[in-house]
């Protein structure tokens, strides 16, 4: 049965055209965004946080920190569609020094009409850098939020960001987002391959207490993984699904796997894509009774404003400085976003 999404006069609201009748579905976009280095310009964090200072290597000032959020607004701005013109209601963020950058951002032009709300933590992260959530408080009711560390056996001063879990309202049911930044491939990529694993076992873990608690809820994980879905960390420790009817059993469903055998990335790394920046979702959202959330489907935002357009690095995503040139770009990473629908309650 072929349906055809149109949008309907009521906000937030479509169709979706069957061959026996026309139903009203509520739309809510999940986003996430690697904001690459987004830093004020003040050096709080000694060496770390040098080279983003004006006394730094890159030179950041004033005028390329006003540029950087401009652009990252604009960038959030266009993650609007015709079916949830307002944006997303949640946007899961990675790499951002603090809160006030985060504060600032929302501020911006192109997106203060949205009155964006923020939830942040200071992470232990040696360069300083933080996940952090953003959210339309008119789509989303935030009800707790909690921050927990990855500690490395054996490695007592290892130091990565924590991991966020924010249990909030959407669509009127509860929704726990657990927002991630995993550790890099420094080193190598099955050389430091461990440090992911614990990382993903401990979003699992987090996700399996939300479910002890509340198995009747949806839970939602997702941030720049630094691995592919199927790595290990992905496919094997949380146990996410390429397939649906799999994830049913699992408990977990990977709707980015494949993109990724379509060849379609987040981002590239000498001729080769990859698609770190994930959002897996549990079976919660999987079912055929559309009278709550269920999944719908999942894009890669990689519009043409945000790519390279000339040289070795063309259709790569245009990135604020390369081999210490500013670009006056955007991110490093392209967004990522999935759709939730929920049959709209009848007048």
């Amino acid at each position: 049965m072929k349906k055809i999404l149109l949008f309907a006069v009521a906000v937030f609201t479509v169709s979706l055209l069957g061959l026996a009748q026309e139903k009203q579905y509520q739309v809510y976009g999940v986003a996430f965004y690697n904001l690459e280095n987004l830093f004020d310009t003040i050096n709080n964090n000694g060496k770390y946080d040098l080279e983003f200072s004006p006394a730094g290597q890159r030179q950041w000032n004033g005028d390329k920190y006003r540029s950087k959020l401009k652009n990252m607004a604009y960038a959030i701005s266009q993650m609007k569609t015709k079916v949830t013109p307002n944006g997303p209601a949640i946007i899961g963020v990675s790499e951002i020094e603090n809160k006030s950058v985060l504060d600032d951002l929302v501020k911006e032009e192109s997106i203060k009409n949205l009155h964006l709300q923020v939830v942040h933590h200071d992470s232990p992260d040696r360069r300083g850098v933080d996940v952090g959530l953003l959210y339309n408080p008119r789509l989303f009711r935030v009800l707790s939020v909690s921050n927990t560390t990855l500690n490395i056996e054996g490695n007592p001063g290892f130091r990565t960001r924590d991991q966020m879990c924010v249990t909030g309202i959407l669509g009127g049911e509860k929704v726990s987002v657990i927002v991630n930044h995993w550790p890099s491939r420094l080193g190598g990529q099955e050389q430091s391959s461990y440090l992911r694993e614990a990382a993903a076992a401990l979003s699992k873990h987090i996700a399996d207490s939300v479910r002890s608690v509340d198995p009747n809820q949806g839970i939602i994980i997702m941030g720049d993984l630094n691995d592919d879905p199927m790595d290990k960390s992905c496919a094997v420790v949380i146990n996410a699904k390429k397939d649906k009817d799999e994830a049913l059993k699992s408990g977990f469903y990977n709707p980015w796997w494949a993109m990724l055998d379509k060849g379609i990335g987040t981002l590239a790394y000498r001729g080769q894509w990859n698609l770190f920046d994930q959002i897996i979702i549990s079976d919660y959202f999987l079912g055929k009774d559309r009278k709550k959330l269920t999944y719908f489907k999942n894009e890669v935002l990689n519009k043409e404003f945000l790519k390279t357009k000339e040289g070795d690095r063309q259709g790569y995503p245009l990135r604020t400085y390369s081999a210490g040139v500013f670009l006056n770009g955007y991110s490093d990473h392209f967004p990522t976003q999935i759709f939730l629908v929920k049959e709209a309650p009848t007048r």
